[in-house]
């Protein structure tokens, strides 16, 4: 079998695990947001945004630095994994006892209090959860992967169905996370230690020190990171209140749910690249413009599509008490593209043994979004915080590219043209939008079959892709 049907064999379980995901937690974003009310989805907001920047604490980057290297050295696994294991619980602990003293610093009341722990119990869930996957990824076993995300998003979502038939309120939806996330743990380690290699649990001082070095470059990177797209809703929260974090956060939801296929995309690609950057660099570059190009296929005439129907979309998923979230939305929706693109040059950079430069470029990133929202939040709020995360990732995407050319990686002329290609197209797309003045739901498919008319007309499919196509099909 071939890297390319390799890869597409692992994207086919995650993809499959990630649509489902993204049609339960378009369900549960409805249900929990039109259950809870504005204010205390703010609170639930700013839980989740806080223990996702603290949450950091239980991992250290150590989950990254691990796939990078089964994925050239598979013997490597248990000793790796059973040395860790027992550091990250060491983490979670401290994790727990931080968040306590932030949120007392904070001065959060206690409902706020007591539900951003429990959010801290599932962050460390999720965090070993986390580094199985990442295992799997290494190790090219997508599937298993794919089955434990679908059991975790079917049984949150029978939980939260329950919590809100039951009328749990707020602690219930918390809860449902939670035990969710509990059920998800116990299947991916008994998946990884039946069907890939069982961990072999000690506590090396010496090598656990040495890997917390060496993934001190992830931690930085990771927390920065966090910081930059979690800090938003933790500052409105602060400085203006849990009625526009409620508002934010329903939009970043929505935006979310656009980021599942990028993040199947990453999870197989990134062991991939970084076998590349050992064996192939040429590969690894072509990997890098292809990656860039699918992706910007993708969500470029989405986010068109988007900003001419976010009334609609904010109406149907919550009704008229998020009004508000539609323009939030129709800025917000043009970071996933940026996002799309800075990921895979995430990607690429850490595969070529670049996390340093990541992480100052995280750092400048981190420091002009915080600047950015302490400016604009007191005077347009949620719109204020919406601006400065576009703004944000744009520097990001600059620096990036800068960095990329600098270290002699360069791209075919032919991805530029094919980005424009892909501009035009999803612009005539937009144009179409405008004057036909379509119903959404008529819209949905016309506005496809004008897309890909645009699309096959400008040529944007080379004879490289045609190849990838039949590569993915197996028949060349």
């Amino acid at each position: 079998m071939s890297q390319v049907q390799t890869i597409f064999k692992n994207m086919s379980w995650l993809l499959i695990s990630q649509i489902i995901a993204s049609i339960c937690g378009f369900i549960w974003t409805i249900l929990i947001a039109r259950y809870l009310g504005v204010n205390e989805y703010g609170i639930l907001g700013f839980a989740i945004s806080l223990t996702g920047i603290l949450g950091i604490t239980v991992d250290f980057g150590i989950s990254t630095q691990i796939v990078r290297h089964i994925a050239t050295d598979y013997d490597s696994a248990p000793k790796y994994l059973g040395n860790i294991m027992p550091l990250k619980s060491l983490f979670s602990i401290g994790s727990l006892f931080l968040t306590l003293i932030v949120l007392i610093i904070l001065k959060s009341n206690e409902i706020t209090i007591i539900v951003t722990l429990l959010f801290m119990l599932e962050g460390i869930l999720k965090s070993f959860i986390g580094l199985l996957n990442g295992s799997f990824q290494a190790f090219e076993e997508g599937k298993y992967q794919g089955i434990g995300n679908t059991i975790l998003n079917l049984i949150l979502l029978v939980f939260i169905l329950l919590s809100v038939y039951t009328d749990l309120g707020l602690y219930g939806i918390t809860i449902s996370y939670l035990l969710a996330n509990l059920i998800a743990l116990i299947y991916a380690y008994y998946s990884f230690n039946n069907n890939i290699t069982k961990p072999s649990f000690e506590f090396d001082k010496k090598f656990c020190k040495k890997i917390f070095i060496l993934s001190l470059p992830f931690a930085a990177t990771s927390i920065l990171y966090t910081i930059y797209y979690s800090i938003d809703v933790v500052m409105l929260n602060q400085l203006v209140g849990d009625y526009a974090t409620g508002i934010y956060n329903a939009t970043y939801k929505l935006i979310s749910l656009l980021t599942l296929f990028y993040s199947v995309y990453s999870a197989v690609v990134y062991p991939v690249m970084s076998k590349l950057f050992k064996n192939d660099k040429k590969i690894l570059i072509i990997t890098f413009e292809k990656s860039i190009k699918y992706l910007m296929l993708l969500i470029i005439p989405i986010a068109i599509a988007t900003m001419f129907y976010s009334v609609d979309i904010i109406h149907l998923i919550y009704g008229h008490e998020y009004d508000a979230s539609a323009i939030p939305l129709s800025i917000l929706i043009w970071t996933i593209s940026l996002l799309f693109v800075n990921g895979v040059c995430n990607n690429l950079l850490n595969a070529s043994y670049k996390e340093v430069t990541i992480t100052k470029i995280y750092a400048i990133a981190a420091v002009f979004n915080v600047v950015l929202n302490l400016i604009l939040i007191p005077y347009y709020s949620y719109n204020g915080a919406a601006t400065a995360t576009v703004m944000s990732d744009l520097l990001i995407m600059v620096i990036q590219i800068y960095v990329i050319y600098k270290l002699g990686y360069r791209v075919n002329k032919k991805l530029y043209y094919d980005l424009i290609k892909i501009i035009i197209g999803s612009g005539i797309l937009g144009i179409a939008l405008y004057f036909l003045h379509l119903n959404m739901w008529v819209a949905l498919p016309v506005g496809i079959i004008i897309y890909f008319a645009a699309i096959y007309l400008l040529r944007v499919f080379d004879n490289d892709d045609k190849y990838v196509i039949k590569e993915i099909l197996g028949k060349n």
